[in-house]
């Protein structure tokens, strides 16, 4: 396949996740909810529109292949893709990146996101006869020449060992920020509850923590995700809130909640499903050497104003990555045009 012809797969795929009314999108998006049930029926509408909005669309393609200057002149590599599964379709990026570049993919699917990326697969890997080659899923990996491999930080360890003689990138774990300056509506405070609540917080983009100002008066924020509480509604999503609230009041912590999130000042980063840490900053020069000092952990982060250079991204935009946009800030396109 030549490179527009692999574009053409792609545009058609962002076709096929666009439409409301495919049944056979629909009995898999069913299937994926009981596979893994964190995979609500909205949560997986939103990730198909994030994906076939920011990246399967001529506009957003035809800015990568003019970005990275990608032609036919490349020598098909074989490239082991291990896929997370915490949020729908989270792989996808790195499996479109490598079918773009000319590679093929090897691919072990997380059994949390089977049901989604074995679909996308499928779709891709029949809409040309020459398609099929570029894409195998594997029990486990072998024959590779690269590795893009994500999990945790303890996975990490084992992906180190056993990638260390073959070109590769490997994700940890990691966590989104927001900051708060004290003056936003109730309005902008809601939009950035999607950062917070979209997927249940599962997401690496996700805000698991905000800065705020010191003397911040934190009930704005639980009237600002009011409508966010029927989160509370998911099984799941409840037995972890109710869980975490017995165990910080069985360690005698301090914590503010409600019905349906928890509230934690906190130095981590990482925070427990349904609850959100805050901590005070005293200035802009010691928020933007905090955020300095925690970038190899943080994922995002999501500011409505500009922080002294830094990256940002503003309420509401953590789940809608543009296609340039790399996990852990590690240019996936230049590592597989390096193979």
């Amino acid at each position: 396949m030549n490179l527009q012809e692999r574009i053409h797969v792609l545009r058609d795929l962002g076709n096929k996740m666009r439409k409301s009314d495919d049944v056979e999108l629909e009995n898999v998006m069913l299937k994926a909810e009981i596979e893994n049930p964190w995979f609500t029926q909205n949560n997986i509408r939103q990730a198909l529109d994030a994906i076939s909005t920011q990246f399967l669309n001529k506009t957003a393609l035809d800015g990568l292949v003019e970005k990275y200057h990608l032609d036919d002149n490349i020598q098909p590599k074989n490239v082991g893709i291990v896929m997370a599964g915490n949020i729908p379709l989270v792989g996808f990026h790195d499996l479109m990146c490598t079918f773009l570049v000319g590679h093929k993919s090897i691919v072990k699917l997380s059994g949390s996101d089977s049901a989604l990326m074995n679909f996308v697969i499928h779709f891709i890997s029949n809409s040309l006869q020459e398609s099929a080659n570029y894409i195998t899923v594997v029990d486990r990996l072998k024959n590779f020449d690269a590795a893009i491999a994500t999990g945790s930080n303890s996975t990490a360890k084992h992906f180190e060992y056993y990638l260390k003689d073959v070109p590769h990138i490997i994700r940890r774990n990691r966590n989104s920020v927001a900051v708060i300056r004290g003056n936003e509506s109730d309005e902008e405070l809601t939009v950035l509850g999607q950062d917070i609540f979209s997927y249940f917080g599962l997401g690496c983009r996700n805000v698991s923590k905000v800065m705020v100002p010191e003397n911040y008066d934190l009930t704005k924020l639980f009237r600002a995700f009011d409508p966010y509480k029927e989160y509370i509604n998911h099984n799941k999503y409840k037995n972890n809130v109710d869980y975490n609230t017995a165990l910080f009041l069985l360690n005698k912590e301090n914590f503010l909640h409600n019905e349906f999130m928890i509230l934690k000042q906190s130095e981590s980063l990482l925070s427990r499903i349904g609850c959100l840490h805050y901590d005070y900053y005293t200035n802009d020069t010691s928020l933007v050497q905090w955020l300095e000092a925690h970038k190899d952990e943080i994922q995002c982060i999501i500011s409505q104003e500009d922080l002294n250079g830094l990256k940002t991204e503003k309420f509401g935009q953590a789940q809608c990555p543009a296609i340039d946009s790399f996990a852990d800030g590690i240019d996936t396109i230049q590592f597989l045009l390096a193979v």
